[in-house]
Formats: C-alpha cells, sequence, structure tokens
C-alpha cells in the first residue's frame, strides 16, 4: 500500500520523513519499482500540499499584519508630518513677514537716500550761488576802491 505512511493511514512519520521507508526498501520489500515511484509521488503531493497550506497560512497572517500596522504605523508618522507641515508653514509665514518689513525699511532708506541727495543738490546749488554773490561782492569792492581817490585811500 503505498499511502502507508499518509495521515489517513493513521501513521505519521517524524520530522524530515524518519522512519519514512526508503524507495530501495520499497523496491526490495515489494519487488516493484513502480510502488517506489508511487510512494515518492505521493509523498512529494503530500509534501507539496503541506507547504501550500503553510505558506496560506503564513501569507495569511502577514497579510492581517500588515493591514494591523499599516493603520497603526501610518497615523504617527502622518501626526508627525502634519506638525512638520504645520511648522514649515509657520516658518514660511515668519519668512514672508521678514520679507516685508524689510522691503519697508528699504523703501524708508530708499526714501531718505533721496531726500538727503536732493537736500545736498539743493545746499550745493546755494553754496555755488552765495560764493558768486561773495565774488561778485568782491569784485564791486575792489572796483569801489579803484575809483575813489588815492587820498582817502
Amino acid at each position: 500500500e503505498p499511502s502507508s505512511g499518509s495521515p489517513a493511514s493513521g501513521r505519521h512519520w517524524g520530522p524530515l520523513g524518519v522512519g519514512r521507508p526508503r524507495c530501495g526498501e520499497l523496491v526490495s520489500a515489494r519487488g516493484n519499482a513502480v510502488l517506489c515511484f508511487a510512494a515518492l509521488w505521493i509523498s512529494l503531493e503530500e509534501h507539496q500540499d503541506a507547504l501550500e497550506l503553510i505558506m496560506s497560512k503564513y501569507r495569511k497572517q502577514m497579510l492581517q499584519l500588515m493591514q494591523g500596522r499599516k493603520g497603526e504605523d501610518a497615523e504617527p508618522v502622518l501626526k508627525v508630518h502634519q506638525a512638520n507641515s504645520v511648522e514649515i508653514e509657520s516658518q514660511i509665514d515668519r519668512i514672508c513677514e521678514m520679507g516685508e518689513v524689510m522691503r519697508k525699511a528699504i523703501q524708508v532708506d530708499d526714501d531718505q537716500f533721496f531726500k538727503v541727495r536732493e537736500k545736498l543738490a539743493q545746499l550745493e546749488l546755494e553754496n555755488k550761488e552765495l560764493r558768486e554773490l561773495l565774488s561778485i561782492s568782491k569784485e564791486s569792492f575792489e572796483v569801489g576802491r579803484e575809483d575813489l581817490p588815492d587820498s582817502e585811500a
């Protein structure tokens, strides 16, 4: 009976086939190579079925674990991301406010610079006109001295 080691027969072999008859023993005991092949085929199918069952349970547990963790793991990451996003937005707002203050300060400085420059130009023009008046005054004073008789000078 080729399936004598199957669970249906009530006989269970230990791990890694310990206690399972080897193919050569089956051939010599039964005298038929077909029985050896059939036993090997059945054993292979049993191992594949067992492996398939184990893998399906493993996949199911991993899926449950990943789905359970996905919700748990995503929440703290999402909270940190949102906190960072709020902090970055706050920093951007502060930077924009500082930029606006700097623009106003530059405008005030520019206005002040132009006022000082305008005042300087006005003073230079006034100075030039005063020098011209002084020059005219000196010339007229000297012309007036020349017109005076030498006795009075």
